[in-house]
């Protein structure tokens, strides 16, 4: 018997939902369940096929509990390896490398405040002041400033000016954080993808009520559809992301893709709606039961991104 374990914290609506999906579909050999740990030992595999992983971006003894669990046969989805690296910055450089999907303006800032056991010696290579002129002509005003890591919505800023932008550095302590060009967009979206290959185009309002997000209907050609639909794909096949949200804001027909680090994106029933989170779970199942059926035990069943397929074999080449 093949175990599927879903791995959450707080979560009470989609974890118990995609368990009960999975069971219900009675496929021969596969069973799911909520992950269960009693012991973590090196180079010991904790008993599942695939592991769905949903909360170790906030607890770091799962994130390595999931890399022995990979390292020994399981499937997790996501790559724990490939989480543990990425970040929003670079996603950004590899959007406007070689997935060619359109991005922001967007630069790195060094944290405010030094890191710990650092001292202004350990900046030695740092120009002081930056060129914030520049910045500013390039980005321009508004901007939008977030941590370069991170979700949630956790530390991010609309600023006007560079007085503000003084102001809310300060409050960010020793988070790194990016300067981001501000889209003054027409329509905006939030897009499931799962597996690499299914996905769900959803129509949001991100200036509305948090319970009205996703009441809305933008009168766009299938055309942009197709696009997005398209730049989805691209995103995640570059990443490794086999559960993902990517976000698109559109300005002047071109969308521009947001925020697309999201491995464990918002399936919560009651924020995405009856119509959206019927979607994820039985994808979100009908994928977790293929990865298990896939899956060979101790032998490496990950799955990774084309950035990392093509700089291992030697094909990688930036904006191609």
């Amino acid at each position: 018997m093949k175990k599927i374990g879903i791995l959450y914290g707080r979560e009470r609506s989609f974890p118990p939902a995609v368990i009960q999906r999975i069971n219900d579909k009675n496929v021969d050999g596969i069973t799911a369940e909520p992950v269960k740990i009693d012991k973590v030992g090196q180079g010991l595999n904790p008993g599942y096929a695939v592991i769905i992983d949903r909360i170790s971006q906030d607890v770091p003894f799962y994130r390595a509990m999931l890399k022995n669990a990979a390292a020994t046969g399981t499937a997790v989805i996501n790559n724990p390896f490939w989480w543990s690296a990425d970040e929003k910055f670079f996603n950004n450089v590899v959007a406007v490398g070689p997935a060619g999907v359109p991005v922001p303006k967007t630069v790195l800032l060094p944290s405010n405040d030094h890191p710990d056991d650092t001292t202004d010696e350990s900046f030695t290579n740092m120009a002081y002041p930056l060129d914030w002129q520049s910045i500013f002509n390039y980005i321009g005003w508004p901007a939008f400033m977030k941590p370069h890591a991170g979700g949630g919505w956790k530390s991010v800023y609309k600023l006007d000016n560079a007085e503000q932008l003084w102001k809310a550095h300060k409050e960010t302590g020793q988070l790194v954080m990016m300067l981001q060009e501000a889209i003054d967009f027409t329509s905006y979206f939030r897009c499931y993808c799962i597996g690499r290959k299914h996905v769900k185009i959803m129509h949001y309002e991100p200036r509305n009520e948090f319970l009205d997000r996703y009441k809305v209907k933008h009168d766009v050609s299938q055309e942009l559809l197709n696009t997005i639909h398209d730049y989805v794909l691209k995103l995640n096949d570059w990443l490794g992301y086999d559960f993902n949200t990517v976000e698109f804001a559109v300005r002047d027909g071109i969308p521009y893709a947001i925020d697309f680090c999201n491995p464990a994106p918002d399936a919560d029933k009651f924020s995405v709606g009856e119509e959206n989170f019927e979607w994820v779970i039985e994808t979100a199942a009908s994928y977790a039961i293929e990865r298990a059926q896939q899956q060979q035990e101790g032998r490496d069943n990950l799955t990774w991104g084309k950035y990392i397929r093509t700089a291992v074999d030697g094909t990688y080449a930036f904006g191609r």
